[in-house]
């Protein structure tokens, strides 16, 4: 690790020194950010004003990703830098601490009240909490402002057209918000069981009212035995539940590991579809914009278990 970090300082150094050589001539705000989720928030409030880029991908997971030297150079070259914080991005805490003694890097969690977010774990005297803010409405609605106000400290003279935007994408999520309030009631209390490949959906299941179990902890980073899937089985035959969830940036041979195990002891259970948890979908997909990936998951969901 300590390697990785040497490593990286030395890089952010170099790239620096070229920084101005190679800096985009767009009179656009030039914005990097980590997640895809994060950056099709800022494009909404954005609009033309900014080119948004996203380091991590359609299936990319955010736990395991490590910045290349050409991320780097996009970092380098950015105005403004996005990221979720609550220790999503992990390899990548101490590059954005970097960047932040020379231009504005913005946690997007930073005004969500700690009250509202899930303890994961403690570490010392450290509480660690569940990032995966995105798949609750109620939770993300919270990332529009400080995107706002960065976009406003940098580019004052365009701060209404901004403003415009962060308050009719807030409506647009407040829709979907009670959409999904609805097609979750749908399906029957005893069978609101969403069983995925890791704890992705805490905040999707604390504010739609369903049952949430993940294969593996919040981090795709954390170890899955024999026990897991062991008592993972029994929970499924015990709760007879119908189908379990794959995730697009998730290895599903635990979760295969799990139908197998039912199999064997006599019951049946399905794969209830691919979920977008850390990632969104393609960029030419419904899935590939926030709003469409928040609505493919419900849909997948309700299908399922309903």
């Amino acid at each position: 690790m300590k390697k990785y970090l040497v490593l990286f300082a030395v890089s952010i150094c170099f790239l620096s020194c070229k920084n101005e050589e190679t800096k985009n001539n767009s009179d656009k705000i030039q914005i990097v950010t980590t997640t895809q989720m994060i950056a099709d928030v800022v494009r909404n409030i954005a609009g033309d004003k900014a080119e948004v880029i996203s380091l991590m991908g359609p299936g990319i997971d955010p736990h395991f990703y490590k910045a290349t030297q050409g991320d780097l150079q996009k970092l380098n070259n950015a105005d403004i830098i996005f990221y979720n914080g609550l220790h999503l991005e992990g390899k990548m805490q101490d590059v954005f601490e970097r960047y932040a003694k020379k231009k504005m890097v913005v946690a997007v969690s930073k005004d969500i009240p700690k009250e509202k977010l899930i303890i994961s774990s403690s570490q010392g005297e450290e509480t660690i909490y569940d990032p995966h803010i995105w798949h609750s409405l109620e939770h993300w609605r919270y990332v529009l402002k400080p995107i706002e106000m960065a976009l406003n400290d940098f580019d004052v003279k365009n701060n209404n057209f901004y403003e415009v935007n962060a308050k009719n994408f807030a409506g647009s999520l407040q829709n979907l918000n009670n959409e999904i309030q609805v097609q979750i009631s749908t399906i029957p209390k005893e069978q609101r069981l969403l069983i995925t490949s890791h704890d992705a959906f805490n905040y999707f299941g604390k504010t739609y009212d369903i049952e949430v179990k993940g294969l593996q902890g919040i981090s795709t980073v954390s170890e899955i035995g024999i026990k897991d899937i062991t008592e993972m089985v029994d929970l499924i035959i015990k709760r007879k539940v119908k189908a379990v969830f794959v995730e697009s940036s998730v290895n599903e041979k635990n979760l295969k590991a799990v139908i197998e195990g039912c199999k064997n002891k006599g019951w049946e259970v399905k794969i209830g579809g691919t979920l977008f948890s850390d990632a969104m979908g393609a960029d030419d997909k419904p899935e590939g914009t926030y709003i469409g990936m928040i609505k493919y998951n419900t849909e997948s969901i309700v299908a399922a278990l309903k």
